[in-house]
């Protein structure tokens, strides 16, 4: 077929006669065929080198020889612009891995920060000091660390004094066998002053530098004192017989309001860090939350929140030093729970099965830890990171149960007393990375002025 009659075929070609919807679309010439016809032209009419008969070469192969293949692919480039061709170089591809990730070579400086170092917990007990005669009773608080660096542990009868400045050892004072024994200790804020709490119901101030008994306070209990807290000059103290008094030391009557709401020994007793709220645990296996800022009366029956959910007697409670709302509680053997509550609301946020007695609970100031100390069957200290309660270490070292903890003043260390009579001291809430200007306690107005006149 040559040109000519290529392009009679091509006009002669009858368009699409149906003028229905579907087919109105334009017509888009065969672009293949245009090709075929430019390339034909090429290689029989444009050749100028004149081949001496490409025509009938091509005649005698036909359309599909070789020959006449090659050339119409040359024939087709010929001075021809290549659709969608890079007319230059293509640029050259960016890494997409930076090399120092794949080389040895250290990862760039600010990475460093990124990583944390993990602090390491010591397994055993930095000292162990013996301490004969101490009470192995659950419902006691024996064991407290005063401002001043001074630890105070009721052994019997007796009332020591451990100076950790210096590692000496005094005693305070021995109660007589008819008023005793000492059924609970804790220093006031001032780390000078200490309140005793005794068998008898009464509760006894003494001066820790002069050794000097400075008052004695009679008439809010009918039974042992086991539990006390302190609330800038309030003294709040807890007894055998449910009720909670709090007391004003700078007055000569010193009760000022009484709690009631538990219906047997009260236990544990803590002040949250604003002195707002108090914490109150007992053998009843409630907890209570008591509001300051509600309306005062003599004779409180009406608590915030009353928290039902532990199964044993609560004698562990501690508030979280970086969330004024939070509290935790432990439960004794029948609950071994330990359950962290919403004071504001009174919801139970999370519960834990320890499976085991919790006897005391300490917050760790520098970290978002929670230290517990336990009983039957391991005698364990077990270190908690907050809030997934994942287990960071476990401390073992008592062979009975770890009835007693106080913290240190800088929040480091932990004392920890048990019925194998003996006082350990670990490291457990290590040193932080900064020091912090310890916050200094509220102004007193002269919180012992009228102590050292009343007897």
């Amino acid at each position: 077929m040559d040109a000519g009659s290529w392009s009679s075929s091509r006009q002669r070609r009858p368009l699409h006669q149906n003028n229905s919807q579907e087919n109105c679309d334009r017509f888009i010439p065969n672009r293949s065929a245009m090709d075929f016809g430019y390339a034909h032209y090429m290689l029989t009419e444009g050749s100028k080198k004149g081949k001496e008969n490409p025509a009938r070469t091509l005649s005698s192969e036909g359309l599909g020889g070789e020959s006449y293949q090659k050339m119409l692919k040359e024939a087709c480039n010929m001075n021809r612009t290549r659709i969608l061709a890079f007319k230059n170089k293509p640029a050259p591809s960016v890494e997409a891995i930076p090399k120092h990730i794949l080389s040895s070579s250290p990862p760039p400086r600010h990475s460093k920060s990124l990583s944390k170092t993990r602090r390491h917990i010591p397994q055993s007990s930095e000292r162990t000091l013996d301490a004969p005669d101490i009470l192995d009773d659950f419902y006691l608080n024996l064991l407290d660390w005063g401002s001043s660096n001074v630890l105070s542990i009721a052994l019997a009868n007796t009332v020591y004094l451990w100076d950790a400045s210096d590692s000496s050892t005094a005693e305070l004072v021995t109660i007589d066998e008819e008023d005793g024994p000492v059924t609970s200790v804790c220093w006031a804020p001032d780390g000078c002053n200490l309140a005793i709490g005794l068998n008898n119901s009464d509760v006894q101030l003494w001066d820790s530098s002069t050794r000097r008994l400075l008052r004695t306070l009679r008439g809010g209990h009918q039974g042992r004192v086991g539990s006390l807290a302190w609330n800038n000059h309030i003294l709040t103290t807890g007894g055998m017989d449910g009720r909670i008094v709090n007391n004003d030391v700078r007055i000569r009557s010193s009760v000022v309001e009484t709690y009631r709401g538990h219906q047997q020994e009260v236990c544990g007793l803590k002040w949250s860090g604003s002195g707002q709220q108090l914490a109150s645990g007992g053998n009843d296996n409630l907890v209570h939350i008591w509001d300051r800022s509600m309306a005062s009366s003599n004779s409180r029956t009406h608590w915030l929140h009353r928290l039902e959910e532990h199964s044993a007697a609560v004698k562990a409670l501690a508030w979280c030093p970086f969330q004024g709302n939070l509290l935790a509680s432990g439960g004794g053997g029948g609950d071994q729970c330990i359950k962290f509550w919403n004071t504001h609301t009174g919801a139970c946020l999370n519960s834990v099965n320890t499976c085991s007695q919790v006897c005391a609970l300490l917050w760790n100031r520098n970290e978002r830890e929670l230290l517990s100390s336990h009983g039957f069957t391991e005698n364990q200290l077990t270190l908690w990171k907050y809030p997934s309660m994942v287990k960071m270490a476990e401390l073992n070292g008592h062979t009975s149960r770890v009835l007693y903890m106080a913290q240190s003043p800088d929040g480091c260390t932990v004392a920890s007393a048990a019925g194998d009579e003996t006082l350990r001291f670990w490291n457990v809430f290590g040193t932080p990375e900064k020091s912090k200007p310890t916050p200094k306690a509220k102004a007193y107005n002269e919180p012992f002025a009228y102590v050292h006149r009343i007897r």
